[in-house]
């Protein structure tokens, strides 16, 4: 893990040897279960170690910048649509005092989700079978969260529908975003007036072609929403 360790330190972060041996045995894990379930197409090591936990780290660092992510901090947060971990698990790993659910609809990467919590012996990671529009009315997880996380998981005026939900107010959902992220950005102000989200900001991530979008909750978000399960996707808010 030298390549990560060298974007971590690029990052202002330190990785001890402890750490750098729990995302080794991550990606074994990752290749491993891969051969079984679709976790991802990006496998080569190098390639891991800078996509997959790299642009999370990357994503760590800019939450420090922003003071959502604190040393010593148990901040509360849900990584939606969790799919093989990234980012909320890289981001675990770095931050250990993190409090983290991993929300993924699919049970077979929640079952792989599970032995690499299990694993890398993680404290205070839950991993959730379900989808956000069921889990965000569920007492246990509604306005439970600091912070929501959300890699590839829908366009923004979606997003902000499924994710709100779950914060506090004041919570904040860190969405990395590719290259029409300016375009999410302005067709999600329906939503964010509808679900009481405001646009904290968006930055460019160095060394990467992602722009994380900040949203802040700042009004409650209505009892009638996430709407049920697949129509915030059929029929984002406008």
């Amino acid at each position: 893990m030298n390549l990560l360790a060298r974007i971590a330190e690029a990052r202002g972060l330190t990785l001890d040897g402890r750490q750098l041996e729990q995302f080794e045995e991550y990606y074994r894990l990752l290749i491993a279960a891969n051969r079984r379930v679709n976790l991802t197409t990006v496998t080569a090591y190098e390639e891991v170690q800078r996509r997959h936990f790299g642009e999370s780290l990357t994503v760590a660092s800019a939450l420090y910048r922003a003071s959502l992510l604190q040393a010593g901090q148990a901040a509360r947060t849900i990584d939606l649509g969790a799919g093989a971990g990234f980012p909320g698990l890289p981001i675990k790993i770095a931050h250990p005092t993190l409090q983290l659910a991993l929300l993924e609809s699919a049970a077979k990467k929640t079952a792989f989700l599970e032995e690499v919590v299990k694993r890398l012996a993680l404290q205070d990671v839950a991993v959730v079978t379900g989808r956000a529009e069921s889990a965000a009315r569920e007492p246990v997880h509604r306005e439970a969260y600091d912070l929501a996380l959300a890699r590839a998981v829908a366009s923004l005026p979606v997003l902000v529908e499924l994710a709100l939900p779950f914060l506090r107010l004041g919570g904040v959902l860190a969405a990395p975003k590719g290259s029409r992220a300016a375009q999410e950005v302005a067709a999600a102000a329906p939503a964010l007036r509808a679900c009481g989200g405001h646009i904290l900001s968006t930055e460019r991530l160095p060394d990467s072609s992602l722009t994380l979008i900040l949203v802040e909750k700042v009004a409650a978000t209505p009892s009638t929403y996430p709407r049920r399960p697949g129509i915030p996707a059929k029929r984002p808010l406008r």
